[in-house]
């Protein structure tokens, strides 16, 4: 009896350990559940004042200084709900790496040194770490929402992964995240 579960804990650690699991943050809009994956998440902090971008979309409220590199915000409820963050204690910024595509001359198909991007979130407070092959395809593509990625279940509920490499537009990112290699 306790051969076959030594086994199943052996087999999980073994597939942790050769980077078959992903370990994520997961975070709420409105009641629904959200994840990124931990490898690009750089640091947690708490929500800070920031500096209003005029005439930018809704979804990002503005700019902060982090660590004397201005990063730009998104804020995932407004993106994904259309209503903005709420002051939970439990909201946070979430700093995450953000890769640009390196398209000056020469350079097709090679990526730029990551930047940093602050997402805000509502109730940032747990990770769950699970097998990569127990995400499944939403089996829908919404061209608006390419951010919206695989899905994954637990015992509270499914789960939805973004995917921060898709959550702006080419125009925006080049605009946004481009203060910070000067």
């Amino acid at each position: 009896m306790f051969g076959r579960q030594a086994l199943i804990i052996l087999e999980s650690r073994i597939l942790i350990s050769y980077g078959i699991s992903m370990l994520m943050l997961l975070f709420y809009v409105g009641d629904d559940r959200y994840a990124l994956d931990s490898k690009r998440v750089v640091e947690v902090v708490p929500t800070v004042a920031l500096k209003k971008l005029h005439s930018a979309p809704e979804y990002i409220p503005g700019l902060f200084n982090y660590r004397g590199h201005l990063v730009p915000v998104i804020d995932l409820c407004q993106m994904i709900q259309g209503r903005s963050a709420r002051a939970y204690l439990s909201t946070r910024i979430v700093l995450v790496n953000c890769q640009l595509p390196d398209i000056s001359e020469g350079n097709s198909g090679t990526l730029h040194s990551p930047l940093i991007l602050g997402l805000m979130a509502e109730r940032v407070t747990e990770t769950l770490d699970k097998p990569e092959t127990e995400f499944v395809s939403p089996g829908i593509k919404i061209d608006s929402t390419p951010y919206l990625g695989e899905m994954i279940a637990d015992d509270r509920g499914m789960i939805q992964l973004v995917r921060v490499e898709h959550l702006l537009p080419s125009s925006q990112k080049t605009y946004l995240l481009s203060q910070q290699e000067d």
